[in-house]
């Protein structure tokens, strides 16, 4: 009896701890950005949850055709002109299922907004992050490192 007790208890231990590292693959945390093009990594990026709502920040710029401190010379608005480290280039995103979506996200090499969409991978150490215009189908894929 007491070694079926054990194994109840370690098998409710093991499904507990299943449930809670499910819990736990979101976006939010500290990426490292990898160019679509090059395959080198650009920038890192700090995901953050305010109330439901993830954003953006980019942390630190790794490569630019500008230099080691870009500013948003394409961007419009107040970004314009902008350093491109602290700025804010995601915002609106909220869960859907096991995909974060509705939001937008700033390419600040060109100044263009687009619709995103996350999708962290099973394990939580990468993310597919889907920049697109109108239809998802109509976009650039990016697979993000995490750096926690």
């Amino acid at each position: 009896m007491k070694s079926l007790l054990r194994i109840a208890v370690v098998a409710g231990l093991l499904l507990g701890s299943s449930a809670v590292f499910a819990a736990e693959v979101t976006p939010v945390g500290t990426w490292k950005t990898i160019d679509d093009e090059t395959g080198k990594p650009k920038s890192i990026v700090k995901i953050t949850d305010e109330g439901g709502e993830l954003k953006a920040t980019v942390i630190q710029v790794l490569q630019s055709e500008d230099g080691p401190h870009p500013i948003c010379k394409a961007c419009d608005g107040e970004r314009k002109d902008k350093p491109v480290e602290g700025m804010n280039i995601m915002w609106g995103v909220h869960k859907d299922g096991d995909t974060w979506d509705g939001g937008k996200i700033l390419n600040p090499h060109d100044g263009k907004i687009y619709k995103v969409k996350l999708q962290p991978s099973a394990d939580g150490t990468k993310m597919t992050v889907r920049g697109y215009i109108g239809f998802s189908l109509l976009g650039k894929t990016q697979v993000w490192e995490r750096q926690e």
